[in-house]
């Protein structure tokens, strides 16, 4: 959607996708200050190069020089809405200036460039997608006011925003002790079949409080993380031991050569033998 009314905001759109499509989502740059809420599916999205597993209510907040999609291209099965902004001034490490449009004081524009200026993944975040549609719903009723509420609403969104990636940071700093002790203790026994329950109370939290921080701290399902920290081991093992690839898969913890090979081809993009023939010397 495109209103001449609204030429700070030059997207607005909901894409559904019903059946996989190939070369439909590669990886690509926004026109501006892209926000975009998943409604419906799974999405394993490359965000500046680091791959993401997204799920409904999960926000990405992505500038221009920063880059989004799959990396063959695909466009998986689900939903999702983005509206890109357009800043009158938004530039790596340059102060963000809205425009006129916008109620935000300058220094509150600061610090919200500040913060925006990483690629930011918001997990469950679901009072985006509830103004996304206010805002489109006043787009489409035109009533009394109208250009001056969606003005509003865009601001509320970037204040939603900023104060919960804020919330993160601090987040973070309080989780880092924390979460390097959980990750000495799955480096240090990998075989053992964790579980995401087991993980949590390990470090002193219930399951979702864990499953949250985890997420936010890292950008990664605990599950996934795991699985990460199996693929880099079993890599390092692949370089400093002749060990068989059965064996390293069984030490790392995965519970076949096939499991190990398929999980090792996704995050790597080479089956286990082809990566230790063509990087291992």
């Amino acid at each position: 959607m495109r209103n001449d009314q609204f030429l700070h905001l030059c997207e607005l759109t909901h894409l559904k996708n019903q059946t996989v499509q190939l070369a439909r989502w590669p990886v690509h740059k926004a026109a501006g200050l892209r926000i975009l809420c998943i409604t419906d599916g799974k999405f394993e999205w490359s965000i500046e190069g680091q791959k993401h597993i997204l799920y409904p209510d999960d926000v990405l907040v992505i500038c221009p020089w920063q880059t989004l999609g799959h990396e063959a291209g695909t466009l998986e099965i689900g939903a999702f809405e983005w509206l890109t902004i357009l800043p009158e001034v938004l530039e790596k490490e340059t102060d963000l200036r809205l425009g006129a449009w916008s109620n935000l004081l300058e220094g509150d524009q600061k610090i919200a460039g500040k913060l925006l200026a990483a690629p930011a993944v918001l997990p469950q975040f679901k009072p985006v997608h509830d103004i996304i549609l206010k805002i489109e719903n006043e787009i489409k009723r035109a009533e009394f006011a109208f250009q001056t509420r969606v003005n509003q609403l865009i601001d509320e969104l970037l204040v939603l925003i900023v104060r919960q990636l804020g919330q993160q940071q601090n987040q973070r700093r309080d989780f880092s002790q924390v979460f390097q002790k959980l990750d000495q203790l799955l480096r240090a026994d990998l075989e053992h079949p964790w579980t995401v329950e087991e993980m949590a109370t390990i470090v002193g939290f219930g399951s979702t409080a864990f499953t949250e921080k985890v997420k936010a701290y890292s950008g990664f399902s605990p599950l996934n993380y795991l699985i990460n920290i199996r693929i880099s081991e079993a890599i390092k093992q692949m370089k400093t031991t002749k060990k068989s690839l059965t064996d390293i898969a069984l030490e790392m913890g995965f519970y076949s050569s096939q499991h190990f090979s398929s999980t090792f081809k996704k995050l790597t993009g080479y089956t286990p033998g082809q990566y230790r023939k063509t990087n291992i010397r």
